[in-house]
């Protein structure tokens, strides 16, 4: 129900709720004001607990024609854009935006095997920011699949997003669907599709990970 990566601050979270819902009561005396306290912990405590959900989105067939979208958010960029990091060449980027209120679970879109995997350091520009997937503190992953060939996705963080995990290893065969890792609190994921890629999706469109298909062929 809630992804890995947010058991310590789930668990640290919960014990501040708890000792502040109790200790509230022997430290004020007006009611109304020890009721509005309590309430704000537990609304702390629940807003913590829906950004590390982990709903089961599994697959009923893995499919190497799809690219599936990685994230759920909203389609923010379709564009063809210069590439500078590995294809160095033009490529079509799709961009999702996550807001602090969607899953931040990043799965994989296609099966393939890892040909590239790094980790850049950077600021916290916000996620739509058009400097932010050179800028921002990001991972670079590219995936090799036996109908589009090599395709990259992008974790980056935002203003709020202080982590990014990424659980691509160069080498390793994933399998669409799978976890590849997290943002912590707000972020964007691109990914960087072959020219000519038919597109499924439309700008401001939501997306629903592991289930909106981004592209076939």
């Amino acid at each position: 129900m809630f992804h890995k990566e947010g058991a310590k601050i789930i668990f640290f979270s919960l014990l501040i709720a708890v000792a502040v819902i109790i200790g509230v009561e022997y430290i004020i005396d007006i009611p109304w004001i020890i009721k509005s306290v309590q309430i704000l912990a537990l609304l702390f405590l629940v807003i913590i607990l829906q950004f590390f959900r982990n709903p089961n989105r599994a697959l009923n067939d893995i499919a190497d024609h799809l690219i599936l979208a990685p994230v759920d958010g909203k389609v923010v960029v379709i564009e063809e854009v210069y590439e500078p990091e590995y294809f160095k060449d033009k490529r079509l980027m799709v961009s999702i935006f996550m807001s602090p209120i969607n899953v931040h679970v990043t799965r994989y879109a296609l099966n393939g095997i890892v040909k590239y995997s790094k980790y850049h350091p950077g600021k916290y520009l916000v996620a739509w920011h058009p400097k932010a997937s050179e800028e921002n503190e990001r991972t670079t992953v590219v995936i090799d699949n036996p109908v589009y060939g090599e395709v990259m996705y992008r974790q980056i963080a935002g203003a709020l997003a202080k982590r990014i995990v990424n659980y691509a290893k160069v080498g390793h065969r994933v399998n669409q669907g799978d976890d590849a890792g997290f943002i912590k609190f707000g972020s964007r994921v691109d990914l960087y599709l072959p020219l000519g890629t038919n597109v499924n999706v439309v700008l401001n469109q939501k997306a629903r990970g592991n289930k909106t298909v981004i592209a076939n062929k």
